[in-house]
């Protein structure tokens, strides 16, 4: 299957993966036929790319991080604790948080569970969904992001838990700021920014005194915008002030940010978010931090299209762990554009006289 941008899918084309919808259940399955109004309505809902059935790469496979099980509970516990808090927000109540760490401690628990699975993975999420909000999906994506990251480098049980906890619930502040000033398309004013910053401070507020959540959680919540440099909100902390929880959600807050549809923007590739990352390395992010995460992301994803240096263009088809940069490539067209008769692959972790010059058409500069 083939990784493509949404402005280049065109009628008649199949899906090749599943699309989710709000509630974790699949809204168009695998081989719809998509039409000219339902890529119109999937542009309009913020997909920005879509997995297309291609005959040339349909032995292409690679599982879901979590099972649907788990991505249904999950997506759905978030979202209905999250509108509850809205609501009680608006409607000027007292916000009840009772039980909310015991409910998210057994979905995060299920998450555990499931990266367990695959914790040699690299990490990269393959489902694509129409949320009503992003505030939910961001806040997923975050969670097993992060969890992942810290299973990788020997993280306990508990830790995980904590760190876990600490993701899923990072942004959980956002839900008592103004919808108009959250979900607005264009540039925010200056009044408006401070407005947005605080949800660092609403977070840790919301979940300080909760049973079952651990107050390190809470100081995610506050702190996963500081920067090492200190200029990050809302305390300006530098370096080791910040704890090291807090450090890594914010590079996975970042990169998601930067990976998902925005209302005032497009989502990047894997390798374009990695590379603005970069450029605030040892001064927004540490350098070791941003390396690692960088070995563990699937910078090229399985199924987008690239072309090599060689000129020959082809599709992802598998990753190397040791060598995140340099997958395994099926060459379907020679440099002259023409399509193969007899794909073969290529992997350029042996040929490393071969480089990436180009994703979905787009030129790029290499990774530090």
């Amino acid at each position: 299957m083939l990784l493509m941008p949404i402005s280049k899918v065109r009628p008649g084309m199949r899906l090749g993966r599943r699309i989710y919808n709000e509630d974790g259940l699949t809204l168009l399955g695998e081989q719809v036929e998509l039409t000219e109004t339902l890529i119109g309505r999937l542009a309009a809902h913020g997909i920005d790319f879509l997995y297309i059935d291609d005959p040339r790469t349909n032995d292409i496979y690679f599982q879901d991080l979590l099972t649907d099980e788990t991505r249904i509970r999950a997506t759905m516990e978030i979202r209905n604790t999250f509108r509850k808090v809205m609501d009680d927000t608006v409607k000027r109540k007292a916000v009840s948080t009772y039980q909310l760490g015991k409910q998210f401690r057994n979905i995060l628990t299920m998450i555990i569970d499931d990266l367990s699975d695959h914790k040699d993975a690299m990490i990269m999420l393959t489902n694509i969904s129409v949320m009503d909000d992003y505030l939910y999906q961001h806040s997923l994506n975050v969670c097993i992001y992060t969890t992942m990251l810290a299973m990788s480098y020997g993280f306990s049980r508990d830790e995980l838990m904590t760190i876990g906890l600490g993701s899923l619930l990072h942004d959980i502040g956002k839900t008592q700021l103004p919808t108009d000033v959250l979900k607005k398309k264009g540039k925010l004013t200056d009044s408006e920014y401070a407005t947005i910053k605080r949800h660092a401070e609403y977070g840790f507020q919301l979940l300080k005194d909760e049973p079952n959540i651990p107050l390190l959680a809470a100081h995610c919540a506050l702190q996963h915008h500081e920067r090492i440099d200190g200029s990050g909100y809302p305390r300006n902390l530098k370096g080791m002030d910040i704890h090291e929880y807090a450090r890594w959600i914010g590079i996975a807050d970042s990169y998601d940010a930067m990976t998902t549809h925005r209302v005032y923007r497009n989502a990047m590739l894997p390798h374009q978010a990695l590379e603005v990352l970069f450029t605030g390395s040892g001064t927004l992010y540490e350098k070791q931090k941003l390396e690692l995460f960088r070995d563990k992301i699937a910078i090229y994803p399985i199924g987008v299209l690239v072309r090599l240096s060689s000129g020959e263009s082809g599709i992802v088809v598998d990753l190397n762990s040791s060598a995140p940069m340099r997958p395994i490539i099926r060459i379907l067209q020679d440099a002259d554009d023409q399509e193969l008769d007899a794909p073969y692959e290529v992997d350029l972790s042996k040929r490393l006289n071969l480089v990436i010059t180009e994703v979905n058409d787009v030129k790029l500069s290499l990774l530090t």
